[in-house]
């Protein structure tokens, strides 16, 4: 009944309908719902049941993970500090909808912080999609090209990297800087060449630094700060980063029950999604591996350099490479925002280099930038910047061997 519905309005949005300005509406939701009609009949193409919107939702269920750690991670920081009495529960409407639905601020009820979480989480997401998702509707109609799928991804990516207690315009601002400034200028999806929710969470960084940095930011309630993991290490005395006085331990870390942006806490939510995409073929595993890779060997040389008597008064070179991995951002980054298809490298060995390079760069800016503790975001926006280079300078190398193997 629904396919039957959806082919008798089609021609109302055809090139001879009275609604042919709105046909991307129209194409969003037929292909969202079915697979498109038209397919490749030519043996000079691969057929394949999959398209691009099919590929970019696989992306947002390995996703899946991360959304419910952003959402009871952000209820559970709350409800503890509310339950430790370090701090009081948000009032408004968020607190009318607790009250409504019966639950409390126990930090050991999965429901409790579940949903707490989600009124935080969810208008953050809202908003994305709608200031978005109607940027990309209004380039489709005045470019008369269907809606581009990417977004689905970047309406997903970049609501986990922001702190719950964010203001909504701040989020509306951003992702339409992102939107327009890192993709559509350029000619839209699969013509960026920086990730758009990066370029929008990089504008937030520099233009409302207030909301993204500092301690008060990141528990959902009145009257409470703590630091994340990474800027409390960075900020501990020398040999007293792990654990000790900051107060974490590898495990917490780990799994995620710890501050920071709503979505990127977790490496283990991370690693779940970075099976999805590997298993589906869309996430590229050279560059997960070989930005960890870049990462450890970066790591190690600090590390390393401290255990053989070098001294500094930055705490975080004597941090040992398995910390790294586990607290700030790395993990989210090196799985879903670096393997972004259209902006990291396309060619297998220069993947390899462009995931070493970001991997590298984020130690870097970890260690020795004391004002910036957290790297992946630049370091990963350096190397979209690179990944033309590093591809051409592969095929470049090919071509050279290929013209001295058939040389005549």
């Amino acid at each position: 009944m629904l396919r039957k519905l959806l082919d008798a309005i089609e021609p109302t949005f055809g090139p001879n309908g009275k609604l042919n300005k709105l046909y991307p509406l129209y194409e969003a939701a037929d292909t969202f719902l079915y697979t498109p009609g038209d397919v490749t009949k030519g043996p000079t193409h691969v057929r394949d049941g999959i398209d691009l919107k099919r590929m970019m939702s696989l992306v947002v269920v390995a996703l899946g993970p991360c959304f419910f750690m952003a959402m009871w991670n952000t209820g559970y920081q709350a409800n503890l500090a509310i339950d430790e009495g370090t701090g009081t529960a948000v009032e408004g409407w968020r607190a009318a909808t607790m009250e409504q639905m019966g639950l409390g601020h126990d930090p050991d009820n999965l429901i409790d912080c579940l949903v707490y979480g989600a009124l935080f989480f969810l208008p953050i997401y809202a908003t994305t999609i709608v200031v978005g998702g109607l940027i990309e509707v209004v380039f489709a109609t005045v470019r008369g090209h269907e809606v581009n799928e990417g977004f689905l991804v970047t309406s997903a990516l970049f609501p986990l990297t922001l702190p719950p207690n964010i203001p909504l315009w701040q989020v509306a601002t951003g992702i339409a800087f992102g939107v327009l400034v890192g993709k559509e200028i350029f000619g839209g999806t699969g013509r960026n060449f920086l990730n758009p929710a990066l370029t929008a969470r990089a504008y937030l960084y520099f233009a409302h630094s207030p909301e993204m940095v500092g301690s008060n930011i990141w528990t959902a309630v009145d009257g409470f700060s703590s630091a994340t993991p990474l800027g409390a290490m960075a900020d501990a005395g020398v040999g007293q980063q792990v654990p000790g006085l900051t107060g974490y331990e590898w495990t917490d870390c780990f799994i995620g029950w710890t501050q920071g942006s709503m979505g990127e806490t977790s490496t283990l939510a991370c690693l779940l999604g970075a099976g999805v995409l590997i298993a589906a073929g869309v996430g590229s595993w050279r560059i997960m591996a070989s930005t960890i890779l870049g990462a450890i060997g970066m790591a190690s040389v600090f590390y390393f350099y401290t255990l053989l008597g070098g001294a500094s008064d930055n705490p975080l070179m004597y941090l040992p490479p398995w910390w790294h991995l586990v607290i700030g951002s790395l993990a989210f980054g090196a799985v879903f925002m670096a393997t972004d298809p259209v902006s990291a490298a396309t060619t297998q060995a220069a993947q390899w280099w462009y995931g070493a390079l970001i991997g590298v760069l984020t130690i870097l800016i970890r260690v020795i930038n004391p004002a910036y503790p957290e790297g992946i975001m630049l370091a990963i926006l350096f190397g979209n910047v690179m990944a033309p280079v590093l591809d051409y300078f592969v095929v470049q190398a090919n071509i050279k061997r290929r013209a001295a193997r058939y040389a005549t």
